[in-house]
Formats: C-alpha cells, structure tokens, sequence
C-alpha cells in the first residue's frame, strides 16, 4: 500500500495530524493505530476512566512500568498510557490546561524558532471550541469541545473556598491572562446536543467525524515495526496487522505521534539513536543521533487522601454502587451527574515563593480516594489531593528492553533524583496540607490516610518516597532544538533523516506548566500546516476562527512537478 503520508500512532499528536491533512481531498493518509477505535462506553463516560487508568485489565491501556526508582525508595513507577484511537486523551481526567506562556518563550530562547506562546496561541485557539465562545485566549469553533464541568460537587466549591482562605486567588481561567490562583478546570466534553457530558478525546474531536473521507485509511489493530528507510530518507512503515508483515509506503512523509514512550522507541528499532544503546541490542545503526530516548520528564506527584462521612463523592461499596447506578441513567439520560465527573474537578496553580514570575506547583482536587492510580481501593467515600512540581530538574531516558517489538520500551524517569525537586514537592505537600485542613472542608473530613502520623519534615519526606509517581505527563524524549541531543528541528524534522518528524509530547524540549494533552494538539495542528505546505502567521490567526478545508500546497513543492496520480491509493483504500 502507498499513501502520501503515514502516521504512526492515533492518539492527540496522530487523530489531529490526521484529520488536518486528510483535509485535502488531494492527499492520500494512513494511521497507523495499534489498539482500537476508541469509540467504547467506558471512553465516551467519562468517570469511566476508573476502569481503565489502572490496567487490571489493560482497558485501552498500555499500562507500563517504570525501571526501579531509588528516588521512590526502588519502587517501579506506574505509566499508564492510551491505547486505542485519542491514546491518553480517551482515558485521561480531561482537563484542558495549556501551561504558562512563560514556558512556550522559554522554548523559543532556547533555539526553537517560532515556538513562543505568541506564536502558538492561534493554533491553540484553532483546536478549541470553548464553551465560553470566542475571544482573544480562546478559540470558539474549533473541534476540540471545551466545557464548564457538567456537575461539580459541592466540596470541590469548598475546596475552592479552603485554598482562598489560605492565601490563594481564585481564578476561573487556567487558560486566562493569569495562571495563578485556585478554581474548577474546565474539561475536553461535549456541551449540548446528543453527546452531551460525554468526553471529547482527540479522536472524538478531530477523527472520528472524518473516518468516512476517501482519502484517508485508519488501521486499528496494527503495530508499527520499524521506519523504512532508504539511505537517510523515510520511505514508509514496517507493520504487523492480522499476524501478517507488510511495508506501508510513503510518498511524502512519516510522522511518528506514538508520544514520549513509543516514538524514541520506534526511531531505535529502525537503528536511528544512540550507537551504544543500539549496539546493546544488536541493531544496526542507520543514523547516530544520540539524544533518541534522553531527556525524559514527567511531573513527579503525591496524594494526600481523607475518608469522608460525607456521601456526595465517588466511592466504593454497597451505597455507592446503588449512587452509581442511578448516576448512569441521569448520565444517558441528561449527559450530567456524577458519570459526567472528570473526577478532578479542581485546580490550582500556586507559587512557591511569591518572587517567582510564575507558579511551580499545581494541585489536583479529586472527588474521590485516589491511590495507587486507583489500583487500590478504599471502602466508603473520600477525598484526595494531588500536588505535583511543575518544571523538575531531574531527567531520565527511554530505552530499549530488547529488539523485539511487541516489548515494552525501558522508561527511566529518575523520579526525585534532583535534591531541589524533593524540597520542592515537600513544600507543596505542607501548603497542601494547610489546604485540606482549613475549616471550608471540616464537615468533609473523617480520617487522614497514610498520613495522619506525620508531622515533621523527615516523616513527610518517608511517605512521599513511599507513595510519590507519575500525573501521566511524559515529555521530551525527541526533543526539539539545535543542540548535540537534540533530535527534531523547529519544524519536527529529525535531523539528519529526510522525510520524517515525530509529532507528540516527545517533541517539548521541557515540561509545561500543567496537563499535556492540549499542548500535545496544538503541536499536531502546527506541524499539519508545515507538512501540507508554507503558511503565513496571519492565516494561521485567521484559521484560529475558521479551520481551512481547502486543498494546501505540497510540503515539497520540487516533486510535484514530476508527480503522476498513483492508482496504488485507489486500490489499497479499496481494500480496507
């Protein structure tokens, strides 16, 4: 089969890379996807989520594990990541959090040109079709639907009321002119009309409407093997699918979108990497670049839980079962209720030290006792909070367990490793902690899990080596740059390979201050317009209110004078 572009990996980066180029009906596209459609009732309800973020069993889910942390006392890290069409948006929390625009400048002072937040507002406003309508942050036509929460609890209000007693701002726009300060996140949901209160997962936005168009192939069930490449151009995608291996062909590009796990892993099974962990493995080397896999980060996170007497929660048992079933009929019924809970419901951005020019810490505010990635169940109801460290100094990597495939990649994250991350995450567990104990929440209180017991710093310190691990938030692996380790230039392009990007999280030279996974497709929408052909900043301002539906020029403009229609893409979609 031969397309014009191949796409490995149909999660954020992938469904909309997908969609935006297959906008040419000029064009021919294939993704490559290696779990399911993503389509499922426990991907569109979304506190579903709960059956599939812990992986027993792996529910659209790839549900990793890290190499022992010695930082978490040798414990391995849990990684859950997407595995069906929208990846990690079809079973994350779905909050909608861009970062601070301090960190996309950031980007740009560190060589990658046209990355300021500047520069990629308008595409951030062209993915989003904010609730709240159009204006000069946010977009209000796009696909991605961005929502009020359907039905908080009223102790996510009061959590919001413990925080400002404390000293925090309220701020009804993590996304607004200021980050700082503490309110409910708005989420990735439908608002109105048939699907209303279900999750808007990057398939359900930008793929699942188009799946229909001529010109674009989605394989599900398919495992992308390795790149081809002839010499040092990429000319397609080694696949298995159906128990049968086969080359699917492309004539203009390959796009990598498997995120910041899978797409380093991918680029070394093709030989593309560091020589010595190539070697290690017994794979050929086709192109030394030896930052594939480096510069992993990902925010390290801590869980303070209390048991509540209070019943307007997500719990477990006999009560909360008879709660749950009623909730699914209002849920189908209305697309409200407590199914419609992204579970955590509120927010805050805050600072460490009020001289910062932005904040350092975010918290998480969760309906729910939250442990162990909800791998261990609490009876009753209850309460949690998460505080993570928004930019941590500690890197880690991503390598190979071995040359097979179908394996899982060795992730590193070397959580805690840097001494000044530990500190920090040890004074947000404290302001935390001031947080769930001020009298806003007193009638929510009954007992502190875990944590009771601890008073001094030293016994903090215990249980967040105990207990600390990932918010879902991998990043850097094929960083972007123009340094030695960097492996994508400001356009995604792997250096030294023609005809080859990688498009996702791995791309962030450093982490962004919140959630990935807007970031993440607001990258894929960028690299759409490189790879469809040159575009100004004002059209990109102006496709912000109107994405263009209109045939874009070649992304290599000096083969289309020799181009001939190919009837190989009439044939293979004929095939599917």
């Amino acid at each position: 089969m031969e397309f014009d572009y191949v796409i490995v990996g149909g999660g954020s980066g992938g469904a909309t890379l997908a969609s935006r180029l297959s906008e040419d009906p000029a064009v021919t596209v294939c993704l490559i996807e290696a779990g399911g459609d993503g389509r499922g009732i426990l991907v569109r309800a979304p506190a579903a989520t709960v059956a599939m973020l812990p992986g027993r069993p792996q529910i659209n889910n790839y549900a990793y594990q890290t190499v022992p942390q010695p930082g978490l006392g040798g414990r391995r890290g849990y990684q859950p990541r997407g595995r069906c069409l929208g990846g990690s948006s079809a079973i994350n929390a779905m909050l909608y959090v861009r970062g601070h625009r301090d960190d996309y400048d950031d980007w740009e002072r560190a060589g990658c040109a046209g990355w300021s937040f500047d520069e990629v507002l308008p595409y951030f406003k062209r993915a989003e079709g904010n609730e709240r309508g159009e204006s000069a942050l946010h977009g209000g036509a796009g696909p991605l639907q961005v929502s009020e929460q359907q039905s908080p609890r009223p102790i996510t209000e009061d959590f919001v009321r413990a925080a400002m007693a404390c000293g925090i701002p309220r701020n009804d726009d993590f996304n607004g002119a200021e980050q700082e300060g503490v309110g409910l996140y708005q989420v990735t949901q439908f608002h109105g009309g048939a699907k209303n209160g279900e999750r808007c997962s990057a398939a359900a936005a930008y793929l699942h409407p188009v799946m229909q168009r001529p010109n674009l192939t989605v394989l599900t069930g398919t495992q992308a093997l390795r790149v081809v490449l002839d010499g040092q151009r990429a000319t397609g995608v080694e696949v298995r699918r159906g128990g049968n291996t086969e080359v699917i062909r492309a004539l203009r590009e390959v796009a990598l979108c498997g995120g910041a796990f899978n797409s380093p892993q991918l680029l070394m099974l093709s030989g593309i990497g560091d020589p010595v962990e190539l070697g290690r493995h017994g794979i050929a080397v086709r192109h030394a670049l030896p930052g594939v896999g480096k510069n992993l980060q990902d925010h390290t996170d801590f869980i303070l839980a209390y048991t509540s007497k209070e019943t307007d929660l997500f719990g477990i048992g006999v009560a909360a079962g008879l709660k749950l079933t009623k909730a699914i009929f209002e849920w189908r019924k209305s697309g409200k209720g407590l199914i419609a809970t992204p579970f955590a419901e509120g927010g805050a951005f805050i600072k460490s030290s009020p001289e910062l020019r932005r904040p350092d810490l975010q918290l998480h505010f969760v309906i729910a006792i939250t442990d162990d990635h909800a791998r261990k169940l609490h009876a009753g109801f209850g309460f949690s909070c998460h505080v993570c460290v928004l930019r941590p100094k500690g890197r880690g990597d991503v390598r190979l367990n071995d040359a097979n495939p179908l394996s899982a990649p060795r992730i590193d994250p070397q959580f805690l490793s840097d001494a000044e991350d530990m500190a920090l995450l040890l004074q947000g567990v404290k302001k935390m902690r001031e947080i769930l104990r001020a009298p806003a929440l007193e009638k929510y209180r009954h007992r502190e899990v875990y944590t009771a017991d601890a008073h001094t710093d030293e016994e903090l310190t215990q249980h967040i080596r105990a207990r600390a691990d990932t918010i879902y938030h991998p990043v850097g692996t094929c960083k972007m740059g123009v340094d030695a380790m960097a492996v994508v230039d400001a356009r995604l392009r792997v250096h030294g390979i023609e005809n080859l990007r990688v498009v996702d999280a791995s791309v962030m030279p450093t982490l962004i201050g919140g959630n990935t996974n807007a970031p993440t497709i607001m990258i894929a929408e960028r690299a759409s317009d490189w790879m469809r052909g040159p575009i100004t900043f004002d059209r990109a301002v102006q496709d912000a209110r109107t994405p263009s539906t209109s045939p874009a020029p070649s992304a290599h403009p000096e083969e289309e004078a020799g181009a001939v229609p190919n009837p190989a893409h009439a044939a293979a979609r004929s095939g599917m």
